[in-house]
């Protein structure tokens, strides 16, 4: 068993093409023995985003805090706010954008812990 507070979770900037103002902490990961999940926290700066990317696997999103939008494969945008759950399936092109420019886009990242 693990438990741990999210506010002791080291916060790092990501790093990578085609993201803006975003940042990741990894609460729960294969490091932790998860039999199956890693458990992910973005943080998206006001105006920050994820990169438009795809994973051939399905993860499923949590919005923890704020209002943003996931990015469709045909520009659609989809309004998610707290308390939205996402599944984005396997392959389908997606990105995160936080909508605000006044406060922080937190969302629940959970993928294969292969993946992390």
């Amino acid at each position: 068993m693990k438990v741990t507070n999210l506010d002791k979770i080291e916060k790092v900037k990501v790093s990578m093409e085609g993201v803006q103002g975003a940042f990741k902490q990894v609460p729960i990961s294969k490091d932790d023995g998860a039999p199956v999940f890693s458990f992910r926290v973005f943080t998206l700066e006001t105006n920050g985003h994820t990169p438009y990317h795809q994973h051939p696997f399905e993860h499923v999103n949590y919005v923890i805090e704020g209002n943003g939008v996931i990015v469709k494969e045909n520009g659609e945008e989809v309004e998610i706010k707290k308390g939205d759950f996402a599944l984005i399936d396997p392959d389908e092109k997606h990105q995160y954008r936080n909508t605000s420019a006044q406060e922080p886009f937190v969302i629940i990242c959970a993928v294969p812990k292969e993946y992390e």
